[in-house]
């Protein structure tokens, strides 16, 4: 039923162009007060409405410079988003954003200096949608940057793989909120990664895609395959999966969507923050929407946001809504565009 279901949503009805098709599905809401990408998204409802946020990233110059702090809100429903107070600490890159009780945690990422060298930062930058304020929660055991998250049982954030500092690492780390402390659970079966792309759906933790180290150059290429995890008492039992049909993914936002784990967008070309890749050749976007079932373990496509996107951490869901906010499209344009559908749109069961 699930995938008939997803198929239903996968292009326009009959005599229907594609971009007709598109726009039944997806809405273009404000655009952001100035464009960024790489940033880390996070929507929560508050007082019967839902909070859009974009939280730090990189604006247009692309330049080490344009590293920035910036956080933004968008109460849906208002016409405009506004600027809250910044991050907490310096600008950074790749850091990811969960929804735990009403709180925005948002988690790791990277700085980069004016000579070009990249620190994973330990942070954990609580935020609350209610009182407009920051605060700190316990630091990253192992700071990580370019991770795959997710929300568990509505009580743990997941962490997977990702960058720290000079390498990759296979770590998966948990934190628990309610006691403000961190755990390790079970390391990724695979090589460690970067830049994958995931998330936690009901019980289950999916990655794929991501660059690997290689010996060779470029020194960073695609990794191929999806695992995917049931979680058990913080300990993860992981299994190699079916894999979509599409291209392995680099920088696609992830996040979980009515059971089931949505990849939106991102490119099957690594780069650095810049948009060009490791081998020297520019990253394209990729125009899709891939869902994954963890109880039936098949694949299915969903209509994309019109316009094709990558250099993406997460969408936000909340309300019954998913939104993408930001990122790269073609010709590595920085881009202040927003796009939200219903998930009941998106997965076909709307009328």
């Amino acid at each position: 039923m699930i995938v008939a279901l997803l198929l239903a949503a996968c292009g326009p009805s009959a005599g229907s162009s594609p971009e007709q098709g598109l726009a039944t599905v997806w809405n273009a809401g404000p655009p952001l007060p100035s464009p960024v990408t790489n940033n880390a998204v996070a929507a929560v409802e508050v007082g019967g409405t839902v909070a859009v946020f974009s939280l730090l990233g990189l604006d247009s110059t692309k330049l080490w410079r344009g590293v920035t702090n910036v956080a933004y809100r968008w109460d849906v429903g208002s016409d405009l988003w506004r600027t809250i107070d910044p991050v907490p600490g310096p600008g950074r890159l790749a850091s990811t954003a969960q929804v735990v009780g009403g709180l925005i945690y948002l988690i790791g990422g990277y700085s980069v200096a004016q000579d070009g060298a990249e620190r994973s930062v330990p942070n954990v930058d609580v935020y609350d949608p209610v009182t407009d304020r920051w605060s700190r929660a316990a630091d990253i055991p192992i700071p990580t940057d370019h991770a795959v998250s997710g929300v568990w049982s509505d009580s743990l954030i997941v962490l997977v793989s990702g960058w720290h500092d000079t390498g990759t690492v296979s770590d998966v780390q948990i934190f628990d909120p309610a006691t403000n402390q961190w755990s390790a659970s079970t390391s990724i079966p695979s090589a460690p990664v970067f830049g994958h792309a995931g998330g936690v759906a009901g019980n289950t933790v999916v990655y794929t895609g991501g660059a690997a180290v290689v010996d060779g150059n470029p020194r960073y290429a695609l990794a191929q395959g999806v695992w995917a995890g049931a979680l058990d008492a913080g300990e993860i039992e992981w299994d190699e999966v079916e894999s979509h049909a599409g291209p392995a993914l680099y920088r696609a936002a992830g996040g979980s969507v009515g059971g089931l784990l949505v990849l939106l967008g991102g490119t099957d070309n690594p780069y650095n923050y810049h948009g060009i890749g490791y081998d020297g050749v520019p990253a394209d976007p990729l125009h899709q929407l891939l869902a994954y079932s963890p109880l039936t373990g098949d694949w299915s496509q969903l209509a994309p946001p019109p316009v094709a996107s990558m250099d993406h951490r997460n969408v936000g869901v909340a309300g019954g809504t998913v939104f993408l906010v930001g990122g790269m499209h073609a010709d590595q344009v920085v881009t202040d565009k927003v796009w939200y559908a219903s998930t009941e749109m998106l997965l076909g069961t709307g009328g």
